[in-house]
């Protein structure tokens, strides 16, 4: 049986259309996800919307909606942000779905409260309505969110339950710092431990109906609803069946993967529930950064939000696929640049990869190929350990550097001249092991090239003996922007 691996990105709030940021982390993810597709191995990846809480329901007011039909309206375009990066998920999870999710949900809560982790308590304190949670007195700079400086601080004082995380605390760190948990890049675990040096504490787990009517009823009681992290973190367990048992074959998660600013929530707040429901963890937490545009943070003020689903109108999707990987190391900061997008699709993808295909393909209908031992030979067991280690950017610069040396091949043989038959054949090997490798990142231009050489989109076919084809010209693969 198949090695399983099961990939989750986060599930973004459904209060706003998706931007370029969360593109990044769904094309980072469905890289992964179809790179192991490739090893063999039995692949879920899983992705969706996170549709309660105070945000969604006061951004519906605000738009004269009922809640439903704004989250609807916000949840299909992330859908249709799927369909335009063609990433290649198994399930779209939704936190409004009553019955995929809501009694898993409901159930973890019950299993929490048996084991004597959520209590009641009435609470006074500053929350932050971006963060979705209560933040204290040193996190405030001049009683502004540092996450999100526009909004206003409130003070609330309410009746809630809460989750008794620092009973998690120790063990939560202790796990961590021996990578139990592991958090990847390292700076990102060193960050999160300075974080909570002095200890997790116990967070709130609902909000009164009279202030929040838009959620998942807790369990026997009436007058509270379930607040934002056992509903929203709970779907990487509903998204694979829970509660039913079907779910055991995919957990643990092997990765989630989560912007920086997430960090705490999924390294702190949701291995403490996955403790005291005595469920084993996820794997690892893999962490990106934040994309700038043209070097300025995101924001509505500056007017500088990129929509990717805009962007997919104008530019091909493997183009933005290969823009966004190749611009960003992982776990960093990256800038999207929109000039940078077009100059990657024109060098890169059109003169450089395309140029290759159109030329190899041209001249091997019209000549032919014969079978020799090729010199163009390809480093792959280096790029596979770039791919496992997450830098996706210079697995993408390896095999481009490939790429160039099968391009100044054909430019120093000159087989239109001679009509040599068998560097032909060497190019068209080379070119069936650009596309395998650049399968996961560029799927369906690797697909129209496998389909123009015959050959095979797998691992295993990387480096072997051609079969001699009969191959046709290429399409061209990227228009010049």
């Amino acid at each position: 049986m198949a090695k399983t691996f099961y990939i989750t990105t986060t599930i973004p709030y459904a209060n706003a259309p998706p931007h370029i940021g969360f593109a990044l982390e769904i094309v980072q993810a469905d890289v992964l996800a179809r790179w192991n597709f490739l090893l063999g191995k039995d692949v879920f990846f899983l992705t969706g919307t996170d549709e309660h809480g105070t945000k969604n329901y006061q951004t519906a007011k605000k738009n004269s909606l009922s809640p439903q039909k704004f989250v609807d309206i916000n949840s299909n375009l992330f859908r249709e942000l799927t369909k335009a990066l063609n990433i290649s998920n198994n399930n779209f999870i939704r936190t409004t779905d009553k019955k995929a999710h809501w009694p898993g949900v409901i159930e973890l809560w019950k299993i929490l409260e048996k084991n004597g982790d959520i209590y009641k308590k009435k609470y006074k304190g500053k929350y932050c309505q971006g963060c979705e949670r209560f933040i204290t007195e040193k996190e405030l700079i001049d009683n502004k969110c540092q996450d999100h400086p526009t909004l206003e601080i409130q003070n609330l004082d309410e009746e809630n339950y809460f989750f008794k995380l620092s009973k998690y605390s120790d063990q939560i760190i202790k796990l961590i710092k021996l990578d139990k948990l592991l958090i990847h890049p390292e700076k990102w675990k060193n960050d999160f431990l300075s974080l909570i040096k002095d200890g997790l504490t116990d967070v709130s787990f609902s909000r009164d109906i009279k202030h929040l009517s838009w959620g998942i009823p807790v369990p026997n009681d009436k007058s509270q609803v379930m607040y934002v992290w056992c509903d929203a973190l709970t779907n990487y367990l509903t998204g694979i069946g829970y509660p039913d048992k079907k779910y055991e074959k995919y957990w643990p998660a092997d990765i989630h993967l989560v912007g920086k600013d997430m960090l705490r929530f999924h390294t702190g707040i949701w291995p403490g529930m996955l403790l005291s429901a005595k469920l084993p963890l996820p794997k690892k937490v893999l962490v990106h950064g934040f994309l700038t545009v043209n070097g300025k943070k995101m924001s509505k003020s500056l007017g500088n939000v990129v929509s990717p689903l805009e962007l997919s109108k104008k530019y091909q999707t493997d183009t933005i696929r290969y823009s966004l990987i190749r611009a960003t190391p992982f776990g960093d900061d990256g800038d999207f640049d929109e000039t940078a997008l077009i100059s990657r699709n024109n060098d890169e993808l059109a003169n450089k990869l395309g140029n290759l295909v159109s030329r190899v393909s041209t001249l091997a209908e019209k000549y032919g190929i014969e079978k020799t031992k090729s010199s163009l030979k390809i480093n792959s067991e280096k790029i596979s350990a770039l791919i496992e280690n997450y830098e996706l950017d210079k697995a993408l610069n390896e095999i481009f550097a490939y790429i160039d040396k099968a391009n100044e091949y054909i430019q120093n043989k000159k087989p239109w001249a001679n009509q040599d038959k068998k560097v032909l054949y060497e190019l068209v090997f080379a070119i069936r092991n650009i596309a395998i490798l650049l399968s996961p990142f560029i799927p369906e231009t690797s697909e129209k090239i496998a389909k123009t050489f015959n050959f095979k989109i797998a691992l295993e076919e990387i480096d072997k003996p051609l079969k001699i084809n009969n191959i046709k010209k290429s399409e061209i693969l990227f228009k010049k922007i």
